[in-house]
């Protein structure tokens, strides 16, 4: 794919083999068959009609999903969410300073992510939210049991995020343990969804213009490019009565991927379009799903639009833009959907 129209910015996404061919293959088609018992929906109208015949399960919820077992209840998942809500509300009452932002993306505005927003916390918590515990869930549960061992003594001093001050209440080393594996889910999602959805924005709109609402450039960027690309049901007996070609024990994935780019709902639905968003309203446009149902939006939604808005209000003032020699970008598909290794500059 080729973006944006302009000829001199023209700049390639190379998806991943998965990712090409379902974009090859699918796009246009309401439901399809991906595995013996796994079925594709990318129809908006189905989309709809699975998302609202009943709740995300606790298995289906990637945040709040159960921790080796034990689930996580309605309170302890409020308690995390006020308290991250807090962190990202100072985060964004901080004056923007001076951050020097050029260098490698997506990995440089997640790093500035992390500081921003959970601060000079101690070692053990900040290696959390590090890029490169994704690599394998191995080195992600090393460094929970890592951070549940050394727990502070009266000495330490650093001060500590809402969020962290929240996790580090608990007593017993399986208290602490499944406690700060929630941390991670925490920060690690936040940093990570939003470095990607700028980075992708960047990637798409460089060099900013003045004139182009922030707001209309997310949306495309979310459209085009949406960092989480699917949403899973488990096989439930609400689904079958919508479709006939549903199985009593097949699974579903929904492809906002897929119905964001579908001809029957976008005009010119591969170009990145900013200005399309005067006209459309991303909360009941059919298909556009980048945040999930209505009915139940993802809990980061609130606070993902702002911390990217801030990030690009950044990129504008400090004039950052892709290298001119940079013409091509991959995406890896290691989870969210991103372009990596994009080279960040300030214009001359």
């Amino acid at each position: 794919m080729t973006v944006p129209a302009r000829d001199e910015n023209a700049r390639t996404v190379i998806f991943t083999p998965r990712i090409h061919e379902l974009l090859d293959r699918f796009r246009g088609q309401t439901l399809f068959r991906l595995e013996p018992d796994t079925v594709g929906i990318a129809g908006a109208a189905l989309m709809d009609s699975v998302l609202r015949s009943r709740p995300a399960g606790a298995e289906e919820r990637p945040t709040f999903k159960p921790v080796l077992g034990r689930p996580i209840t309605r309170p302890e998942s409020a308690t995390l969410m006020r308290a991250l809500g807090a962190d990202v509300r100072t985060a964004l009452d901080q004056p923007l300073g001076t951050p020097d932002l050029t260098g490698t993306w997506p990995r440089t505005p997640h790093k500035y992510l992390r500081e921003l927003v959970f601060g000079p916390e101690r070692p053990a918590l900040r290696a959390l939210a590090d890029r490169r515990l994704e690599l394998t869930p191995k080195f992600t549960w090393a460094a929970v049991v890592a951070a549940a061992a050394l727990r502070p003594g009266p000495r330490h001093r650093t001060a500590l995020s809402t969020l962290a001050t929240t996790v580090q209440k608990a007593d017993t080393y399986a208290e602490r343990r499944f406690a700060l594996y929630l941390y991670r889910r925490m920060t690690a999602p936040i940093c990570f969804t939003v470095a990607a959805l700028v980075t992708n924005a960047l990637w798409l709109a460089a060099p900013l213009d003045d004139d182009t609402p922030t707001e209309h450039i997310l949306h495309e960027t979310l459209r085009l490019l949406p960092p989480s690309w699917n949403i899973l049901r488990r096989h439930s007996p609400e689904f079958p009565p919508l479709s006939p070609h549903l199985r009593p024990d097949d699974d579903l994935l929904l492809l906002p991927l897929l119905s964001h780019r579908d001809p029957a709902h976008w005009t010119n639905p591969d170009t990145y379009r900013p200005a399309r968003w005067r006209h459309l309203d991303p909360d009941d446009h059919p298909g556009y799903l980048p945040f999930g149902h209505a009915g139940e939006r993802c809990w980061g939604r609130h606070l993902v639009l702002p911390l990217a808005t801030r990030l690009l209000h950044l990129a504008r003032r400090d004039r950052l833009t892709i290298d001119p020699r940079q013409t091509r970008a991959r995406v890896h598909l290691h989870g969210l959907l991103e372009v990596s290794d994009v080279h960040v500059i300030r214009q001359p």
